[in-house]
């Protein structure tokens, strides 16, 4: 018989939940013609911008070599824009970037609240949200050392 921890059961939870989420998160965004995946990088370059690729690589859920293929995607819609600096490549929205976050932004954050909302209460919420950051900090700080 396997013995799990505690800790591994936590683990498999979160990581169940964030594959569960991005598949209903997927379907929901399919209306609006991108991925979960490509919502994520759009969002953290509108925030960013321009921001390096380096960066953004680190921000996103998408790996690094991952990251690349789906720069020049998005760049072949026409929604970002890489420029080259010697070694460095910036990325930025275009308006055609900056018009489909506007359209999809608040339609994504309604669906992924509402999802938390209808199972969680207020306090849970708090509480969830307190722990996931302690713990996120806690990784953080391990991949920095």
């Amino acid at each position: 018989m396997r013995k799990n921890t505690l800790g591994s059961l936590i683990w498999l939870r979160i990581a169940r939940f964030t594959h569960q989420s991005n598949l209903l998160s997927n379907d929901f965004l399919k209306q609006y013609g991108i991925t979960v995946a490509q919502f994520d990088v759009l969002n953290q370059v509108s925030f960013y911008q321009p921001i390096m690729q380096s960066q953004l690589a680190v921000k996103v859920t998408v790996s690094e070599g991952g990251i690349s293929r789906m720069l020049t995607r998005l760049e072949q819609e026409g929604y970002i824009h890489r420029k080259q600096d010697w070694k460095t490549k910036w990325i930025a929205l275009t308006s055609k970037g900056e018009d489909k976050m506007h359209e999809v932004f608040e339609h994504q954050l309604t669906f992924q609240t509402s999802i938390v909302k209808e199972c969680l209460t207020e306090e849970e919420q708090k509480t969830l949200y307190k722990l996931m950051t302690k713990l996120q900090k806690h990784t953080e700080n391990r991949m920095d050392n």
